[in-house]
């Protein structure tokens, strides 16, 4: 569990950090309120406001699908956004990503390896932020991504998506704008080989002792 602290600027409401090692809940919501994918992940540092954590391959996660067991990938983009969900169980599969957090900024910067432990690219998930809990870091996908190489080279990923996730009210269009300028703020870092884009981490490492985290029960009721 993670320490609870009090903050005299939010009047007395509860903020939370954890320890090296804890495990920690990489939630994203929808505005509806409705809860989506979980990430389960194990904290590298974190000092109540930037979380440093990796997410292990085969670690368990939490997944929606339509009622028939489609995931969203699996449904037409007109599906894809929209329509009646249940909670499933799947893995997190492929390579250990690193990932830092920061509770304001409405993107979060994954460090994606191969399983021989060399540093492949970086992803700028962009997000819209919605604090913490007591189990973890709660976050809005903004479905717009970056994709970043190590030679500083850079991309927008699924731009395709955004007519149907707006119209399904999974953001609106000032924040689509928010999510797009913090997107071109971390393509300005890249170009210019800034942090979190000079090298910072690319080397780093899970600790081979951490098991990996569970998914709670509860998630998948």
């Amino acid at each position: 569990m993670p320490n609870a602290m009090v903050d005299e600027k939010t009047w007395g409401a509860p903020r939370y950090q954890w320890a090296p090692g804890d495990d920690v809940l990489y939630s994203f919501w929808r505005l509806d309120g409705s809860l989506g994918t979980v990430h389960p992940a194990r904290v590298v540092s974190d000092d109540g406001a930037e979380l440093l954590c990796w997410v292990l391959p085969d670690t368990p996660i939490r997944i929606t699908t339509s009622p028939d067991g489609r995931s969203p990938r699996e449904m037409p983009l007109a599906e894809r956004f929209s329509g009646p969900r249940v909670p499933a169980r799947s893995t997190w599969r492929g390579t250990p990503t690193l990932r830092l957090v920061h509770e304001h900024r409405w993107s979060s910067v994954w460090w994606f390896f191969e399983p021989s432990g060399e540093f492949r690219n970086w992803y700028v998930n962009l997000e819209i932020p919605r604090g913490r809990d007591e189990h973890g870091v709660r976050r809005v996908d903004g479905v717009l991504d970056v994709e970043v190489m190590p030679d500083g080279s850079w991309s927008w990923k699924d731009e395709d998506e955004l007519e149907d996730a707006l119209a399904a009210g999974r953001f609106s269009t000032s924040e689509l704008a928010t999510l797009r300028a913090e997107g071109e703020e971390m393509i300005s870092l890249a170009k210019d080989g800034a942090f979190p884009f000079d090298g910072t981490y690319c080397d780093a490492r899970p600790d081979p002792t951490w098991p990996r985290p569970d998914l709670p029960g509860w998630l998948l009721s």
